[in-house]
Protein backbone atom coordinates (compact mmCIF):
# COMPACT_ATOMS: atom_id res chain seq x y z
CA UNK A 1 0.00 0.00 0.00
CA UNK A 2 0.84 3.69 -0.93
CA UNK A 3 2.11 6.07 1.90
CA UNK A 4 -1.25 7.90 0.59
CA UNK A 5 -3.75 4.96 1.14
CA UNK A 6 -1.70 4.12 4.89
CA UNK A 7 -2.67 7.73 5.86
CA UNK A 8 -6.13 7.22 4.72
CA UNK A 9 -6.86 4.53 7.09
CA UNK A 10 -4.62 5.59 9.62
CA UNK A 11 -6.35 8.97 9.52
CA UNK A 12 -9.53 6.85 9.55
CA UNK A 13 -8.40 5.02 12.89
CA UNK A 14 -6.68 8.29 14.47
CA UNK A 15 -9.98 9.36 14.82
CA UNK A 16 -11.96 7.10 16.17
CA UNK A 17 -9.45 6.32 18.60
CA UNK A 18 -9.40 10.69 19.49
CA UNK A 19 -13.10 11.40 19.63
CA UNK A 20 -14.79 7.71 20.20
CA UNK A 21 -14.80 5.68 23.47
CA UNK A 22 -12.12 2.99 23.77
CA UNK A 23 -14.77 0.11 23.99
CA UNK A 24 -13.88 -1.66 21.10
CA UNK A 25 -10.72 -3.04 19.69
CA UNK A 26 -10.93 -3.50 15.84
CA UNK A 27 -8.94 -5.68 13.16
CA UNK A 28 -7.41 -2.50 11.59
CA UNK A 29 -9.15 -2.24 8.64
CA UNK A 30 -10.86 0.48 7.54
CA UNK A 31 -13.66 -0.56 5.64
CA UNK A 32 -15.38 1.89 3.09
CA UNK A 33 -18.10 -0.34 0.90
CA UNK A 34 -20.34 -3.80 0.98
CA UNK A 35 -21.68 -5.65 -1.50
CA UNK A 36 -23.20 -9.46 -0.83
CA UNK A 37 -20.54 -11.30 0.49
CA UNK A 38 -17.50 -8.59 -0.06
CA UNK A 39 -16.41 -5.45 1.60
CA UNK A 40 -13.78 -2.91 0.44
CA UNK A 41 -11.12 -0.97 2.38
CA UNK A 42 -10.23 2.84 1.68
CA UNK A 43 -7.57 1.13 -0.54
CA UNK A 44 -9.82 -0.32 -3.03
CA UNK A 45 -8.91 -3.87 -1.68
CA UNK A 46 -11.83 -6.32 -1.92
CA UNK A 47 -12.10 -9.11 1.11
CA UNK A 48 -14.52 -11.85 2.12
CA UNK A 49 -16.59 -10.53 5.07
CA UNK A 50 -16.38 -13.81 7.64
CA UNK A 51 -17.91 -12.35 10.41
CA UNK A 52 -21.18 -10.67 8.57
CA UNK A 53 -21.27 -7.74 11.68
CA UNK A 54 -22.17 -10.77 14.06
CA UNK A 55 -24.97 -12.08 11.68
CA UNK A 56 -26.63 -8.87 11.15
CA UNK A 57 -25.71 -9.09 7.03
CA UNK A 58 -27.32 -12.86 6.41
CA UNK A 59 -28.79 -11.87 3.21
CA UNK A 60 -25.43 -10.30 2.16
CA UNK A 61 -24.34 -6.35 2.45
CA UNK A 62 -27.11 -3.54 0.60
CA UNK A 63 -29.38 -6.12 -0.45
CA UNK A 64 -31.16 -4.76 -3.34
CA UNK A 65 -34.60 -5.63 -2.86
CA UNK A 66 -34.09 -4.43 1.17
CA UNK A 67 -32.37 -0.96 0.33
CA UNK A 68 -35.27 -0.53 -1.94
CA UNK A 69 -37.70 -0.90 0.46
CA UNK A 70 -35.26 1.08 3.03
CA UNK A 71 -35.49 4.20 0.65
CA UNK A 72 -38.54 3.88 -0.50
CA UNK A 73 -40.42 4.19 2.87
CA UNK A 74 -37.50 6.45 4.12
CA UNK A 75 -39.19 9.10 1.17
CA UNK A 76 -42.47 8.33 2.51
CA UNK A 77 -42.30 8.54 6.79
CA UNK A 78 -39.80 7.05 8.83
CA UNK A 79 -41.10 8.15 12.65
CA UNK A 80 -44.16 8.65 14.34
CA UNK A 81 -43.55 7.43 17.88
CA UNK A 82 -45.65 5.10 19.41
CA UNK A 83 -48.41 8.46 20.10
CA UNK A 84 -49.88 7.85 16.76
CA UNK A 85 -50.64 4.80 14.85
CA UNK A 86 -49.01 4.83 11.26
CA UNK A 87 -50.15 2.52 8.04
CA UNK A 88 -46.91 0.08 8.10
CA UNK A 89 -46.63 -1.67 11.74
CA UNK A 90 -50.12 -3.17 11.75
CA UNK A 91 -48.91 -5.00 8.67
CA UNK A 92 -45.65 -6.00 9.73
CA UNK A 93 -46.67 -7.07 12.92
CA UNK A 94 -49.34 -9.16 11.11
CA UNK A 95 -46.22 -10.84 8.68
CA UNK A 96 -43.86 -11.70 11.58
CA UNK A 97 -46.81 -13.49 13.70
CA UNK A 98 -47.42 -15.58 11.13
CA UNK A 99 -44.13 -16.09 9.77
CA UNK A 100 -42.64 -17.65 13.42
CA UNK A 101 -46.25 -18.38 14.64
CA UNK A 102 -47.13 -16.59 17.85
CA UNK A 103 -50.01 -14.42 18.77
CA UNK A 104 -48.14 -10.93 19.24
CA UNK A 105 -44.88 -9.08 18.11
CA UNK A 106 -43.01 -6.62 20.64
CA UNK A 107 -41.33 -4.33 18.30
CA UNK A 108 -38.08 -2.75 19.33
CA UNK A 109 -34.37 -1.81 17.84
CA UNK A 110 -31.61 -3.44 19.17
CA UNK A 111 -31.01 -7.01 20.34
CA UNK A 112 -29.93 -6.36 23.92
CA UNK A 113 -33.18 -4.00 23.85
CA UNK A 114 -35.50 -6.87 22.96
CA UNK A 115 -33.46 -9.03 25.69
CA UNK A 116 -34.45 -6.55 28.51
CA UNK A 117 -37.78 -6.87 27.24
CA UNK A 118 -38.23 -10.46 27.43
CA UNK A 119 -37.23 -10.37 31.13
CA UNK A 120 -39.64 -7.42 31.98
CA UNK A 121 -42.24 -9.61 30.29
CA UNK A 122 -41.41 -13.01 31.97
CA UNK A 123 -41.28 -10.99 35.07
CA UNK A 124 -44.65 -9.39 34.39
CA UNK A 125 -46.41 -12.63 33.61
CA UNK A 126 -44.78 -14.28 36.67
CA UNK A 127 -46.81 -11.99 39.13
CA UNK A 128 -49.80 -12.00 37.46
CA UNK A 129 -50.26 -15.65 35.76
CA UNK A 130 -48.15 -17.89 37.23
CA UNK A 131 -48.40 -16.12 41.56
CA UNK A 132 -44.94 -15.42 42.23
CA UNK A 133 -45.32 -12.93 45.09
CA UNK A 134 -44.19 -9.68 44.46
CA UNK A 135 -40.32 -9.35 43.69
CA UNK A 136 -39.28 -12.50 44.08
CA UNK A 137 -39.17 -13.94 40.60
CA UNK A 138 -36.26 -15.59 39.46
CA UNK A 139 -35.02 -15.78 35.66
CA UNK A 140 -32.09 -18.85 35.45
CA UNK A 141 -29.23 -17.90 32.93
CA UNK A 142 -26.62 -19.99 31.67
CA UNK A 143 -22.50 -19.66 32.60
CA UNK A 144 -20.58 -18.26 29.15
CA UNK A 145 -24.15 -16.16 28.09
CA UNK A 146 -23.65 -13.12 25.97
CA UNK A 147 -27.06 -11.36 25.62
CA UNK A 148 -25.52 -7.91 25.38
CA UNK A 149 -23.89 -5.68 27.59
CA UNK A 150 -26.94 -3.42 29.62
CA UNK A 151 -26.89 -3.30 33.60
CA UNK A 152 -29.37 -5.97 33.51
CA UNK A 153 -27.79 -8.56 31.42
CA UNK A 154 -24.72 -8.35 32.51
CA UNK A 155 -26.32 -9.10 35.89
CA UNK A 156 -26.64 -12.71 34.61
CA UNK A 157 -23.04 -12.39 32.78
CA UNK A 158 -20.15 -14.60 33.55
CA UNK A 159 -17.94 -12.79 31.64
CA UNK A 160 -15.36 -10.38 33.13
CA UNK A 161 -15.23 -7.86 30.84
CA UNK A 162 -18.68 -7.04 30.57
CA UNK A 163 -19.47 -7.55 34.85
CA UNK A 164 -16.37 -5.84 36.71
CA UNK A 165 -16.93 -2.77 37.70
CA UNK A 166 -20.30 -2.00 36.75
CA UNK A 167 -22.39 -3.27 40.24
CA UNK A 168 -24.37 -3.61 42.14
CA UNK A 169 -26.30 -5.99 39.78
CA UNK A 170 -29.70 -6.35 39.28
CA UNK A 171 -31.54 -9.25 41.37
CA UNK A 172 -33.27 -12.44 41.05
CA UNK A 173 -31.07 -14.22 37.81
CA UNK A 174 -29.34 -17.40 38.65
CA UNK A 175 -27.13 -18.92 36.76
CA UNK A 176 -26.43 -22.56 36.15
CA UNK A 177 -24.01 -24.59 33.78
CA UNK A 178 -24.67 -24.55 29.61
CA UNK A 179 -25.55 -27.82 28.18
CA UNK A 180 -26.22 -29.36 31.53
CA UNK A 181 -29.89 -30.78 31.93
CA UNK A 182 -29.46 -31.91 35.43
CA UNK A 183 -28.50 -28.77 36.45
CA UNK A 184 -31.87 -27.00 35.56
CA UNK A 185 -33.92 -29.64 36.59
CA UNK A 186 -32.63 -28.67 40.16
CA UNK A 187 -32.67 -25.17 39.34
CA UNK A 188 -36.39 -25.42 38.35
CA UNK A 189 -37.35 -27.24 41.66
CA UNK A 190 -37.29 -23.66 43.32
CA UNK A 191 -40.93 -22.51 42.98
CA UNK A 192 -40.19 -19.15 42.04
CA UNK A 193 -38.05 -19.35 38.76
CA UNK A 194 -40.34 -17.62 36.49
CA UNK A 195 -37.99 -18.28 32.95
CA UNK A 196 -35.12 -19.79 31.29
CA UNK A 197 -33.11 -17.57 29.06
CA UNK A 198 -30.92 -19.80 26.81
CA UNK A 199 -28.97 -19.06 23.93
CA UNK A 200 -29.76 -22.14 21.46
CA UNK A 201 -25.88 -21.97 20.46
CA UNK A 202 -23.76 -20.03 22.15
CA UNK A 203 -22.04 -17.55 19.60
CA UNK A 204 -19.89 -15.05 21.58
CA UNK A 205 -18.92 -17.91 23.80
CA UNK A 206 -16.83 -19.52 20.42
CA UNK A 207 -20.02 -21.19 18.81
CA UNK A 208 -20.46 -24.00 21.63
CA UNK A 209 -23.03 -26.41 20.12
CA UNK A 210 -24.72 -28.13 22.59
CA UNK A 211 -25.84 -31.84 22.50
CA UNK A 212 -28.51 -32.94 20.32
CA UNK A 213 -31.32 -32.99 22.73
CA UNK A 214 -30.59 -30.16 25.32
CA UNK A 215 -32.70 -27.86 24.08
CA UNK A 216 -35.88 -29.82 23.31
CA UNK A 217 -35.18 -31.40 26.67
CA UNK A 218 -35.18 -27.74 28.64
CA UNK A 219 -38.56 -26.79 26.73
CA UNK A 220 -39.87 -30.26 28.18
CA UNK A 221 -38.10 -29.44 31.75
CA UNK A 222 -40.15 -25.83 31.52
CA UNK A 223 -43.54 -26.56 30.91
CA UNK A 224 -43.29 -29.51 33.84
CA UNK A 225 -42.55 -26.61 35.77
CA UNK A 226 -45.06 -23.80 34.19
CA UNK A 227 -41.82 -21.82 33.50
CA UNK A 228 -41.43 -19.71 30.14
CA UNK A 229 -38.63 -20.91 28.06
CA UNK A 230 -37.19 -18.12 26.49
CA UNK A 231 -34.76 -18.17 23.39
CA UNK A 232 -32.21 -15.93 22.48
CA UNK A 233 -31.98 -16.08 18.66
CA UNK A 234 -30.91 -12.50 17.92
CA UNK A 235 -27.54 -14.29 16.22
CA UNK A 236 -28.39 -17.84 15.92
CA UNK A 237 -31.85 -17.31 14.17
CA UNK A 238 -33.22 -16.16 10.97
CA UNK A 239 -31.81 -18.73 8.91
CA UNK A 240 -28.12 -18.55 10.60
CA UNK A 241 -27.59 -22.17 11.76
CA UNK A 242 -29.28 -24.00 8.21
CA UNK A 243 -32.85 -23.78 9.59
CA UNK A 244 -34.70 -21.15 9.81
CA UNK A 245 -34.58 -20.83 13.99
CA UNK A 246 -31.88 -22.40 15.96
CA UNK A 247 -34.38 -24.03 18.33
CA UNK A 248 -36.12 -26.23 15.26
CA UNK A 249 -33.34 -28.25 15.39
CA UNK A 250 -33.43 -31.31 13.11
CA UNK A 251 -37.02 -30.27 11.91
CA UNK A 252 -39.13 -32.56 9.53
CA UNK A 253 -40.78 -29.06 7.47
CA UNK A 254 -40.98 -30.03 3.65
CA UNK A 255 -40.64 -26.40 2.67
CA UNK A 256 -39.78 -23.35 4.00
CA UNK A 257 -39.99 -23.11 8.04
CA UNK A 258 -43.43 -24.39 9.18
CA UNK A 259 -42.88 -24.18 12.67
CA UNK A 260 -42.53 -27.34 13.85
CA UNK A 261 -40.00 -25.88 16.50
CA UNK A 262 -38.53 -29.18 18.16
CA UNK A 263 -37.88 -26.83 21.00
CA UNK A 264 -41.06 -23.85 20.48
CA UNK A 265 -39.91 -21.35 23.02
CA UNK A 266 -42.65 -19.26 25.03
CA UNK A 267 -41.02 -16.09 24.41
CA UNK A 268 -38.46 -15.71 21.20
CA UNK A 269 -35.96 -12.91 20.68
CA UNK A 270 -35.43 -11.64 17.30
CA UNK A 271 -32.17 -8.75 16.44
CA UNK A 272 -29.66 -8.42 14.32
CA UNK A 273 -30.51 -10.03 10.80
CA UNK A 274 -34.38 -8.56 10.91
CA UNK A 275 -33.21 -5.95 8.96
CA UNK A 276 -30.75 -7.21 6.96
CA UNK A 277 -28.02 -4.83 8.14
CA UNK A 278 -29.44 -2.15 7.18
CA UNK A 279 -31.33 -0.63 10.08
CA UNK A 280 -31.64 -1.77 14.03
CA UNK A 281 -34.70 -3.79 14.32
CA UNK A 282 -35.54 -6.62 16.72
CA UNK A 283 -38.56 -8.24 18.18
CA UNK A 284 -39.86 -10.31 21.03
CA UNK A 285 -42.57 -12.74 19.92
CA UNK A 286 -44.88 -14.46 22.21
CA UNK A 287 -48.88 -15.86 22.80
CA UNK A 288 -51.59 -13.89 24.09
CA UNK A 289 -51.27 -14.86 27.25
CA UNK A 290 -47.84 -14.03 28.19
CA UNK A 291 -47.67 -10.64 25.83
CA UNK A 292 -51.02 -9.56 27.01
CA UNK A 293 -49.61 -8.90 30.71
CA UNK A 294 -47.48 -6.14 28.99
CA UNK A 295 -50.09 -2.85 29.54
CA UNK A 296 -49.93 0.71 28.05
CA UNK A 297 -47.11 2.94 29.77
CA UNK A 298 -45.24 -0.14 31.28
CA UNK A 299 -42.59 -0.51 28.32
CA UNK A 300 -41.80 0.98 25.38
CA UNK A 301 -39.66 2.79 22.78
CA UNK A 302 -39.92 5.61 20.57
CA UNK A 303 -38.46 4.24 17.62
CA UNK A 304 -39.75 0.57 18.34
CA UNK A 305 -42.24 -0.07 15.75
CA UNK A 306 -41.58 2.74 13.32
CA UNK A 307 -42.64 2.75 9.67
CA UNK A 308 -39.11 2.58 8.39
CA UNK A 309 -38.17 -0.47 10.72
CA UNK A 310 -41.29 -1.87 9.95
CA UNK A 311 -41.04 -2.06 5.99
CA UNK A 312 -37.25 -3.26 6.43
CA UNK A 313 -37.99 -6.03 8.23
CA UNK A 314 -40.51 -7.32 6.23
CA UNK A 315 -38.14 -7.07 3.24
CA UNK A 316 -36.00 -8.85 5.12
CA UNK A 317 -37.48 -11.89 6.05
CA UNK A 318 -38.73 -12.16 2.52
CA UNK A 319 -35.27 -12.63 1.17
CA UNK A 320 -34.45 -14.77 4.05
CA UNK A 321 -37.36 -17.11 2.38
CA UNK A 322 -37.66 -16.39 -1.22
CA UNK A 323 -33.86 -17.15 -1.78
CA UNK A 324 -33.87 -20.21 0.84
CA UNK A 325 -30.92 -18.95 2.88
CA UNK A 326 -31.94 -21.77 5.13
CA UNK A 327 -31.36 -24.27 2.91
CA UNK A 328 -28.07 -22.36 1.57
CA UNK A 329 -26.40 -22.07 5.21
CA UNK A 330 -27.50 -25.63 5.75
CA UNK A 331 -25.62 -27.30 2.85
CA UNK A 332 -22.06 -24.60 2.71
CA UNK A 333 -22.16 -25.47 6.51
CA UNK A 334 -21.50 -28.95 6.56
CA UNK A 335 -19.34 -28.85 3.45
CA UNK A 336 -17.07 -25.60 4.99
CA UNK A 337 -17.08 -27.72 8.40
CA UNK A 338 -15.50 -30.91 5.90
CA UNK A 339 -13.11 -29.14 4.45
CA UNK A 340 -11.83 -27.02 6.86
CA UNK A 341 -11.19 -30.26 9.31
CA UNK A 342 -8.81 -31.65 6.24
CA UNK A 343 -6.67 -28.68 7.19
CA UNK A 344 -3.33 -30.27 7.84
CA UNK A 345 -2.36 -27.75 10.82
CA UNK A 346 -1.04 -28.03 14.62
CA UNK A 347 -2.90 -24.83 14.86
CA UNK A 348 -5.99 -26.35 14.31
CA UNK A 349 -7.77 -27.79 17.99
CA UNK A 350 -10.73 -27.73 16.60
CA UNK A 351 -13.50 -26.96 14.45
CA UNK A 352 -17.24 -26.17 15.31
CA UNK A 353 -20.58 -25.19 14.79
CA UNK A 354 -24.07 -25.35 12.19
CA UNK A 355 -25.05 -23.89 9.20
CA UNK A 356 -22.95 -20.91 8.65
CA UNK A 357 -22.11 -20.19 12.20
CA UNK A 358 -18.68 -22.05 12.56
CA UNK A 359 -15.47 -21.48 14.68
CA UNK A 360 -12.17 -22.98 14.86
CA UNK A 361 -10.54 -23.07 18.21
CA UNK A 362 -6.51 -22.29 17.75
CA UNK A 363 -4.32 -24.40 19.83
CA UNK A 364 -2.86 -21.68 22.11
CA UNK A 365 -4.33 -20.22 25.43
CA UNK A 366 -7.51 -18.07 25.34
CA UNK A 367 -4.46 -15.43 26.74
CA UNK A 368 -2.30 -15.56 23.68
CA UNK A 369 -2.24 -13.37 20.35
CA UNK A 370 -2.15 -16.28 17.80
CA UNK A 371 -5.80 -16.15 16.51
CA UNK A 372 -5.35 -12.34 16.34
CA UNK A 373 -2.21 -13.02 14.53
CA UNK A 374 -3.64 -15.46 12.40
CA UNK A 375 -6.51 -13.21 11.65
CA UNK A 376 -4.23 -10.54 10.45
CA UNK A 377 -2.68 -12.71 8.13
CA UNK A 378 -6.51 -13.68 6.55
CA UNK A 379 -6.98 -10.12 6.39
CA UNK A 380 -3.57 -9.90 4.07
CA UNK A 381 -4.99 -12.45 1.97
CA UNK A 382 -8.25 -11.00 1.53
CA UNK A 383 -10.73 -12.53 4.25
CA UNK A 384 -11.83 -10.61 7.33
CA UNK A 385 -12.98 -13.04 10.96
CA UNK A 386 -12.01 -11.94 14.62
CA UNK A 387 -11.39 -13.93 17.40
CA UNK A 388 -13.27 -14.53 20.11
CA UNK A 389 -12.34 -15.43 23.88
CA UNK A 390 -8.90 -15.19 22.70
CA UNK A 391 -8.17 -18.61 20.79
CA UNK A 392 -10.73 -18.57 19.03
CA UNK A 393 -12.18 -17.55 15.03
CA UNK A 394 -15.40 -17.28 14.58
CA UNK A 395 -16.21 -17.64 10.86
CA UNK A 396 -19.42 -16.72 10.28
CA UNK A 397 -20.28 -15.02 5.92
CA UNK A 398 -23.57 -13.99 4.60
CA UNK A 399 -26.29 -16.66 3.62
CA UNK A 400 -26.14 -15.26 0.08
CA UNK A 401 -22.32 -17.28 -0.39
CA UNK A 402 -21.65 -19.38 -3.27
CA UNK A 403 -19.83 -22.64 -3.45
CA UNK A 404 -17.65 -20.72 -5.81
CA UNK A 405 -16.91 -18.22 -3.24
CA UNK A 406 -16.44 -20.55 -0.68
CA UNK A 407 -14.08 -22.56 -2.39
CA UNK A 408 -12.24 -19.74 -2.34
CA UNK A 409 -12.73 -18.46 1.21
CA UNK A 410 -11.31 -22.19 2.39
CA UNK A 411 -8.05 -21.76 0.08
CA UNK A 412 -7.80 -18.14 1.48
CA UNK A 413 -7.77 -20.06 4.90
CA UNK A 414 -5.58 -23.30 4.17
CA UNK A 415 -2.64 -20.92 2.90
CA UNK A 416 -3.06 -18.41 5.84
CA UNK A 417 -2.71 -21.54 7.89
CA UNK A 418 -0.03 -22.53 6.35
CA UNK A 419 2.33 -19.45 5.72
CA UNK A 420 1.37 -18.04 9.57
CA UNK A 421 3.28 -21.58 10.15
CA UNK A 422 6.40 -21.53 7.85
Amino acid sequence: MTDEILSKSAKAIALEDKYGAHNYHPLPVVLKKGKGVYVWDVDGKTYFDFLSAYSAVNQGHSHPRIIKALVDQAEELTLTSRAFYNDVLGEYEKYITSYFGFDKVLPMNTGVEAVETALKLCRKWAYEKKGIPVNQAKIIMVESNFHGRTLGVISGSTDPDSRTGFGPYLPGLEIIPYNDLAALKKALEDKNVAGFLVEPIQGEAGVVVPDENYLAACKDLCQEHHVLFIADEVQTGLARTGRLLAVCGNCKCSGFCENKYEARPDILILGKALSGGVYPVSAVLANDEIMLCIKPGEHGSTYGGNPLASRVAIEALKVLKEERLDDNARFLGKYLRQELRKIDSKLIKLVRGKGLLNAIVINDTPESSTAWNICLKLRDNGLLAKPTHGNIIRLAPPLVITKQQLDECIEIIRKSFAEFEA
